[in-house]
């Protein structure tokens, strides 16, 4: 097996324990908001910053991946061309890139304050909106 498939396999691997992170986020996020008077727990903190953190993994090696298949000559008229391409080179990544800085974002958020803005919910949704667009759901539960 060579190292890309290696890395193939980790991202779909970390793709499944990512949907549960952030189920468990979204989770965490609407129940400290409507459940205890927007008061941050720890439940909160924890979902905020493993997810956060898978993020962050699973970015690095979709990089690495990204940057083996360019080196191999790949044609960025044909990809841009094609939209599953598209989607797998352009959209994908950079949907995850933005989703991850506003993880990011969160994660600050979330730690320096004792209780949760409604600016910091509309950031995780639009952050869970971006992953759920961003989620190759047919290649990894097949359709």
């Amino acid at each position: 097996m060579d190292f890309y498939n290696i890395l193939l396999n980790a991202h779909k691997g970390f793709g499944y324990l990512e949907l549960l992170l952030v189920a468990l986020f979204v989770i965490a996020l609407l129940a400290t908001m409507f459940g205890y008077s927007g008061k941050v727990n720890n439940f909160l903190k924890k979902t905020t910053l493993f997810t956060m953190i898978f993020f962050h993994i699973q970015f690095l090696v979709g990089i690495v991946m990204l940057i083996i298949n360019f080196t191999k000559g790949m044609n960025m008229g044909a990809v841009m061309k094609n939209a599953d391409l598209r989607f797998q080179f352009v959209e994908h990544p950079f949907s995850m890139l933005i989703a991850a800085v506003l993880l990011t974002i969160i994660n600050k958020k979330v730690k320096s304050n004792d209780t949760i803005s409604m600016g910091v919910v509309i950031m995780g949704l639009i952050a869970v909106g971006l992953f759920a667009f961003a989620f190759p759901w047919t290649r990894v539960f097949g359709a």
